[in-house]
């Protein structure tokens, strides 16, 4: 059954103003000499020769709002008969947002989110088979730790605009204030690809035993992938800090976007089984044992956030830095540097999603205690990109 919506209670607000201190998470890290840097590219990882490069320079036209008045909105997900499905991360609730005017109806609450810090119900993905078994997942922040649960929605059944009651199908990664990751994703492989946080326990990062700080790899049902790099183990890559946006390009190669803390945020090319360095590691590392970024940013430009796949680049949101960025592609490094679009003008962003060709739709994340919200937020942005 659904539960009726709850108020976010003033605590839980306030909370999440608290935990900004000393690390690059929604806030970013500290300020000083990262302000005036740039970002960089970093040195070239197995780039194939023979792929079509994009130009160093790309463009972007800011074609409409989409919707606007939505709350916290974090994970995003379009409906193939259209539409999208926003995640509001502190009421727990799932909307529908129709793509063509706007119109938001409510589906229901997810029970148990415990929206507290950086916590709360976040990312969202659509079942590979959705337009048959019409499950939507969802990863979120209960009384005990993150989980991912599934709920039936399909707007043909007599129950119409509803959600149908969450099945858990994961549960045990840690929960903390800061770092939840919180990012999901089905894969061309059709598995389940999920963006963990530390929780802010550094050491859960290296421990491949643990779920924190880690891409995991899941069936539908929850169970470790076949294939994955440590046996019986959903773990895919570990040495994160925290993960926060997943994407492939059109080769079907994995990146994922990390908050850094007080110096580098990340752009990472994902390789099954490799250790991307935190907490030894923050940015490029002159340790072989570690996998560097293709990109780095200070963290006053980025605090990155959802990343999707575009026009021959990875379009990755920023929090703090108030922008989107483009990285364009040369297989798996980054072809030139870095460059920013949007800068200010949206105020922080959370989440890009494709929305066909060269189109992408992208959220802001204004209402989440840290930003400054304006007439309108939050919002989504339907963009045109080059």
């Amino acid at each position: 059954m659904i539960v009726q919506r709850r108020a976010v209670s003033a605590v839980l607000a306030a909370s999440a103003l608290l935990v900004t201190a000393g690390c690059s998470s929604d806030a970013g890290g500290s300020s000083g000499a990262s302000a005036s840097a740039s970002p960089s590219r970093t040195a070239a990882q197995a780039a194939p020769s023979a792929e079509e490069t994009p130009p160093a320079k790309g463009t972007v036209k800011v074609v409409r709002t989409v919707a606007e008045g939505l709350n916290t909105p974090w994970g995003l997900a379009p409906l193939p008969e259209g539409g999208l499905l926003v995640a509001s991360r502190d009421e727990g609730t799932i909307t529908r947002v129709d793509a063509e005017t706007g119109k938001k109806t409510e589906l229901g609450e997810v029970p148990g989110v415990s929206a507290a810090g950086e916590g709360g119900l976040l990312g969202l993905a659509l079942s590979p088979d959705y337009a048959s078994d019409h499950m939507v997942y969802a990863y979120f922040t209960s009384a005990s730790d993150n989980r991912i649960v599934r709920m039936i929605y399909d707007p043909a059944r007599p129950s119409g605009d509803q959600l149908g009651a969450p099945d858990t199908v994961f549960k045990g990664i840690p929960k903390g204030m800061i770092h939840n990751g919180g990012r999901i994703a089905f894969g061309p492989d059709r598995l389940l690809y999920v963006g963990t946080g530390e929780s802010g326990d550094r050491g859960l990062a290296q421990d491949k035993k643990s779920l924190g700080g880690k891409i995991l790899r899941l069936t539908p049902e929850g169970e470790p992938a076949a294939g994955n790099p440590f046996p019986d183990s959903p773990v895919y890559s570990y040495g994160h800090r925290n993960v926060q946006g997943l994407a492939w390009d059109s080769k079907q190669r994995l990146f994922a976007a990390e908050f850094g803390q007080d110096t580098w945020d990340e752009l990472n090319a994902i390789v099954p089984g490799a250790d991307y360095g935190w907490p030894t590691a923050e940015g490029r590392s002159e340790d072989t044992k570690f996998r560097n970024p293709i990109a780095q940013w200070h963290t006053d430009d980025a605090s990155p956030s959802g990343i999707a796949y575009a026009a021959g680049s990875i379009w990755m949101a920023g929090l703090k830095g108030q922008r989107l960025w483009r990285v364009p592609l040369k297989g798996t490094a980054a072809s030139a540097d870095p460059q920013p679009f949007l800068q200010g003008e949206y105020g922080r962003l959370r989440t890009v999603v494709s929305a066909g060709g060269d189109k992408l739709w992208v959220t802001t994340s204004n209402t989440d205690g840290r930003g400054d919200p304006k007439k309108g937020d939050d919002r989504i942005l339907e963009l045109e990109v080059s």
